[in-house]
């Protein structure tokens, strides 16, 4: 029991390392990802500047909702099989098989409902309609990549690959302020380039595959019970729990800008978009404190120490209103001011919206929470 305890202790001391050390890649990256929208929403008209937004959220609407579970199972999958002292190839190539037929998928349909996406998306603009199903297959690869490394505990190569990814997309609306480039389409341009450039350090994943085994003093005796193997039906089964998840979550993070540029034009998305702002930035820099904790969690309960899996989930949900409250203090004596100058003053904010707004951010983050530990 002693020695249980002590390495549940010991386990979650390196969760934190972990956390701590990716939050800070993570927080760099969210820096770097409001300058892309900061230097957008200074540079292109309100017009301009929506529809970007427009194509931003659908992509991230697509991508969340059909990467992000690959992602996932890979880093629950690898994370247990490396604790348990299991090989990984065949749950890679199930992975894999499953995030090639959602690829494959989402461009026959993209493709079958190319009109009404781009005439009735975005306004009939060709470039964007296929910086959009480019910036989608580009994700498919780049979040692959993000589930392996996680589950795999090399979160340095994870936080180079979303730092090379949020720099390349922020280089495209920087050249357009330095003058290098103009226009919607060349901003526009990051979306797609970003998740593509990302990917130049997987090749580094693959040259020390050696590090891929279970971390020293673990148990690696456990020996796969008759019938546990992963198959494509135990991928496909858990990748349909976290789609429904993923759906769920972009309803709240993405569907009001859509919803409003339906109804409202593309300038009144943009503006919706800055308000949910105070959602995404957290959420940045809480996808450092997932990306560790689903498989933290997971080898805490493949080890059987469940006190220790309620006390990290206790800890993050304390942790996550702490922070909302810290928001929202800030909201409720500079929230309107802070907005406008982070985004420029061609927008009025309501103070209670903006608290609304940073009370839905913090009972997001601890739904995220509890959705990580039920996986």
């Amino acid at each position: 029991m002693a020695s249980g305890t002590g390495s549940g202790s010991s386990e979650t001391r390196s969760y934190g390392r972990r956390a701590s050390l990716l939050s800070i890649g993570v927080g760099i990256t969210g820096v770097i990802t409001y300058l892309f929208f900061a230097i957008a929403s200074h540079e292109l008209s309100p017009h301009q500047y929506g529809q970007v937004v427009v194509l931003w959220s659908a992509v991230f609407v697509v991508v969340s909702v059909l990467q992000r579970p690959v992602e996932q199972l890979l880093s629950r999958t690898v994370s247990e099989r490396l604790a348990t002292g299991q090989p990984i190839g065949h749950t890679v190539r199930v992975a894999a098989t499953i995030q090639l037929g959602v690829a494959i998928g989402f461009d026959v349909l993209a493709l079958a409902l190319r009109g009404p996406i781009e005439d009735g998306l975005l306004d009939g603009n060709e470039t964007l309609y296929w910086i959009g199903v480019g910036a989608v297959t580009a994700y498919g690869a780049s979040y692959f990549a993000r589930g392996f490394l996680a589950g795999s505990h090399r979160l340095t190569l994870y936080a180079a690959l979303i730092i090379a990814e949020s720099v390349s997309r922020t280089a495209f609306p920087l050249a357009v302020a330095l003058g290098i480039a103009s226009g919607q389409d060349a901003v526009a341009l990051g979306i797609v380039t970003a998740p593509t450039l990302s990917l130049i350090v997987v090749p580094f994943a693959f040259l020390r595959r050696g590090a891929a085994r279970a971390p020293a003093g673990e148990a690696t005796a456990a020996v796969p019970e008759a019938g546990s193997e992963f198959t494509l039906a135990h991928g496909g089964g858990f990748a349909a729990a976290v789609f429904l998840i993923m759906l769920s979550e972009q309803t709240f993070l993405n569907a009001g800008p859509l919803i409003v540029n339906a109804t409202s034009g593309a300038a009144a998305a943009g503006f919706i978009f800055n308000i949910l702002m105070i959602a995404r930035a957290p959420l940045q820099l809480f996808q450092a404190v997932s990306t560790s904790l689903l498989p933290h969690l997971t080898r805490l309960r493949s080890h059987g120490q469940d006190e220790d899996f309620r006390d990290s989930v206790r800890v993050t949900i304390r942790a996550i209103a702490a922070f909302a409250g810290l928001v929202g203090l800030a909201m409720l004596i500079a929230g309107p001011e802070l907005m406008q100058i982070a985004f420029g003053d061609k927008f009025d904010y309501e103070r209670v919206d903006l608290l609304i707004v940073t009370a839905g951010m913090g009972l997001y983050l601890a739904g995220a929470t509890l959705n990580q530990a039920a996986l």
